[in-house]
């Protein structure tokens, strides 16, 4: 066993356990009809209902419709993900948190290629030829290329997940919703702050804030953030240690206040993470001699457990890595009628990302793939806003401009190309038996075990200019119509490249066999088979050339809510939108074009506070339809080669869903919260790459997922707070369809199966002062260790004969220390 899954510490189990028994025997306040509070000296109290205080449930600033306003005022489906919730969860990025948003999956293992999924709708192609139907923007800026969609948090203020397309309200436009990431602002007070984190596989996580006003009308903001581990996995092949956490970043943001009415924001940011890739965990039982070759096909039924069987990966060059800057410059001004605000932003990334795809360390059935990323992006946006007693009103217009590279590599040897011979073309091992056969006759010549390279590389220089307006009329003082249109025009083009691949070792040896005279000597089947290896092989099309394509789209995407205010604090609502995204290629799939993609989502709900109760109740139901949906899915051997990756497939989709939270403060020390959602989602029509009809069958995604939580807070304990919170997620099973075993989503075995439901349960104990000067915390999650087999990879199945599974981490637990000035 390779694995440390260690025992939660005494320390940490007995306070955790302990805070849940003095959080069940400690005597709860009234409900209703006490008197209004009074706080003794011992630190109890009692609440009355609060209307006030029910309000405050609902009382986050947010700028989900591009104007300031109470997140219960806003007539879209939207949950808020606060910095408080993210420090208590310890969450060092998106997708450690995602899983408490119902909805919304985020799947960071590969942190430079990451997945974004929102009620479904998913674009899990992370090349640069297509974008994500999941806009996710950082301060208002689209961040478009996955590569430097998923950045570790650095002081952050809050996150807004607005789900249904959101094209008025943005400068690029989310056909399948919106994640808003909001950083925080130079204040007028001094202020500092660190953390220090300690956990298990050797967590060192430091975060440091200073905030100095420099005059009246100027103020610096500085944060840091470090992330570093040893990793939870250790690989038997070569002592690499996997699941390490190595990644530093940095932001500074300026602010002056040029006027009265003028202001100037500007914020860098970088960040260098540079740790080891995913470790892929092979199914199928092997010798130690790296020559033996792996039974094919597989039989599933004999695969082995990969949550407890050593790991190894034999990637020679196996490395994730990023470089990222951006900067922000936004200035507004006030007038007497409104605002003006302009963004201008630049954003500059690297990624290179090298992963073992066959999960062995055996030479005959080595691969591993590597995909080189280079992007440079500029973003300018204008926007005018106002309100009068007869309508709140937003318009702009944006420009971007993108230029972007990739690289995507298959890196194998010619001792695995025989494997591919034998087991894809039928052809026995022929260069293991020409090398044999020379050897036999006492020449000194080798065909095995060398290197070979192919590759495509590709250009993209992307343009978009868009105009978008978002009016809310007040027909009366219950009556709201908001009305919206925005107009997009996309100029994209796009290159392939396919360079012969590259495999001096073995050129060499042919070379060699020429210049003796020994290759004319060969039997003509021998010659033949090492003609067919004179050229690409994985990928064969177009080879040399340079293949380019140009093309724009345009579409005008409209917006209707209808919102009433029953009372004060009842809202419903009933929306119609449209959502849109370009058309796009495939970066493997030499001269491909895909059509836009375009969505109806159609949308009721309501928002409501019980004062008397102190409770915060939102619901919604919605049903969309989706049209050429580009995801990206395995394709059995779409080069003509044998060889499986992944392309991009389109269908029509549809779903309707309902979603509800509920937060309720029933005492002044307890807060309960429980977030759900239901969605049926099938296809309308699809081909997939594996030839299988789709039409009317499930997506894959779960019928229901929801959250439930709880803070308990104890005053005056050590002169401080005590305060224990515990948040519990769930996600069903996968719906699995006539696909989903190719693409390895779902599958049954004897000692394992993917797709099934999954669950998580985070907890901490924490105490701090008053005034939150000084904090320390003990956290844990995924406190039962509860682990999962996402997904089996099937991309060297049918070739070498080696699957292998991603799995999830193991639990992660800590303390923390705290400290603000």
């Amino acid at each position: 066993m390779t694995m440390r899954q260690q025992p939660l510490p005494a320390y940490i189990r007995h306070l955790l356990l302990g805070g849940v028994a003095m959080l069940m025997w400690a005597p709860m306040p009234a409900l209703a009809d006490t008197p209004a509070q009074s706080t003794t000296n011992n630190g109890n109290a009692q609440n009355a209902p609060d209307a006030s205080k029910a309000k405050q449930l609902g009382n986050i600033t947010v700028t989900a419709q591009s104007r300031t306003q109470q997140m219960e005022q806003v007539p879209i489906p939207l949950q808020i993900i606060t910095a408080a919730q993210i420090d208590t969860q310890a969450a060092t990025d998106l997708s450690k948190i995602s899983l408490f948003v119902p909805g919304l999956v985020v799947d960071g293992s590969q942190p430079t290629q990451p997945n974004y999924s929102l009620r479904g709708i998913t674009t899990s192609d992370f090349g640069i030829g297509t974008e994500s139907a999941v806009g996710v923007y950082v301060d208002g800026v689209y961040a478009a290329r996955t590569g430097g969609a998923l950045l570790a948090f650095n002081d952050i203020d809050r996150i807004e997940v607005l789900k249904g397309p959101q094209g008025t309200l943005f400068g690029r436009n989310a056909a399948g919703g919106a994640i808003s990431i909001v950083t925080k602002e130079p204040t007028d007070k001094f202020e500092g702050k660190v953390v220090v984190r300690f956990g298990n596989e050797g967590e060192k996580y430091t975060n440091a804030l200073l905030n100095i006003p420099i005059n009246k009308d100027m103020a610096l903001r500085i944060s840091v953030v470090d992330n570093q581990s040893d990793g939870w996995i250790k690989d038997q092949a070569n002592g690499q240690h996997y699941g390490k956490n190595d990644d530093w970043g940095s932001r500074m943001v300026y602010r002056w206040n040029i006027t009265p009415d003028t202001r100037l924001l500007w914020s860098f940011d970088h960040e260098r993470l540079n740790q080891p890739p995913r470790p892929a965990f092979g199914l199928v039982a092997l010798s130690n001699d790296t020559n033996e070759r792996p039974p094919f096909p597989p039989n599933p039924q004999t695969y082995i457990n990969p949550l407890n069987s050593p790991l190894y990966n034999d990637a020679i060059t196996a490395d994730e890595r990023r470089e990222f800057n951006d900067s922000t410059l936004i200035i507004d001004h006030s007038f007497s009628w409104g605002s003006f605000t302009s963004t201008t932003a630049w954003r500059y990334f690297n990624t290179y990302n090298d992963e073992d795809d066959d999960g062995t360390n055996h030479i005959v059935s080595y691969l591993d793939t590597a995909n080189i990323e280079h992007n440079n992006s500029y973003y300018q946006e204008f926007k005018l806003s106002g309100d009068n007693d007869l309508m709140d009103w937003v318009s702009g217009v944006s420009f971007y401009s993108e230029q972007a590279r990739q690289t995507s590599q298959v890196n194998t040897n010619t001792s695995s190309l025989d494997t591919l011979a034998q087991n894809v073309d039928g052809l026995g091992l022929p260069l293991t038996e020409i090398t044999e056969g020379l050897q036999a006759q006492g020449l000194p010549f080798s065909l095995l075990n060398d290197p070979w390279r192919e590759q495509i590389s590709n250009d993209g220089n992307f343009k978009a200019y868009a105009a978008f307006g978002d009016v809310i009329w007040h027909l009366n003082e219950q009556w709201d119509l908001t009305t919206g249109l925005r107009y997009t025009e996309d100029q994209k083009q796009f290159t392939w490249y396919t360079p012969p691949r590259t495999a001096a070792a073995f050129d060499q040896t042919i070379a060699e066999l020429m210049a003796t005279g020994i290759y004319g000597m060969l039997p003509p089947d021998a010659q033949g088979a090492l003609q067919a290896f004179g050229g690409n092989i994985i990928f064969p099309n177009a080879v040399g050339q340079w293949v380019q394509a140009k093309n724009s789209w345009h579409d005008f995407s409209p917006r209707a809510v209808l919102s009433y205010k029953a009372t004060p604090n009842v809202m419903g609502y009933l929306s119609v939108t449209k959502g849109y995204k370009a058309g796009g290629y495939n970066s493997l799939q030499v001269g491909s074009l895909y059509a836009p993609e375009k969505v109806w989502n159609y949308e009721t709900g309501i928002k409501m506070v019980v004062p008397d109760y102190n409770l915060l109740f939102n619901a919604s139901a919605y049903y969309y339809r989706y049209s050429n949906l580009q995801s990206s899915v395995l394709n059995p051997n779409s080069s003509g080669s044998g060889v499986p990756f992944y392309t991009v497939m389109t269908s029509d989709q549809h779903a309707h869903g309902l979603e509800t939270e509920v937060q309720w403060q029933p005492a002044d020390a307890l807060r309960l919260n429980f977030t759900s959602a239901y969605i049926d989602s099938t296809y309308i029509e699809g081909i997939s790459t594996s030839g299988a009809n789709l039409a009317g069958e499930p997506t894959g995604e779960p019928f229901f997922s929801a959250t439930a939580g709880l803070d308990y807070t104890w005053h005056e304990v050590y002169n401080g707070d005590l305060e224990f919170n515990m948040q519990y997620a769930y996600r069903g099973p996968t719906r699995c369809n006539a696909d989903s075993g190719f693409q390895g989503t779902c599958l049954t075995t004897p000692l394992f199966s993917v797709g099934t439901s999954s669950n998580r349960t985070d907890a901490r104990l924490d105490w701090h002062t008053p005034d939150e000067r000084w904090g320390v915390g003990l956290y844990v999650n995924n406190m039962f260790n509860k682990r999962y087999v996402v997904s089996i990879g099937n991309d060297s199945t049918n070739d070498f004969g080696t699957p292998y599974a991603v799995v999830t981490p193991p639990r992660v637990y800590g303390v923390e220390l705290r400290t603000k000035f």
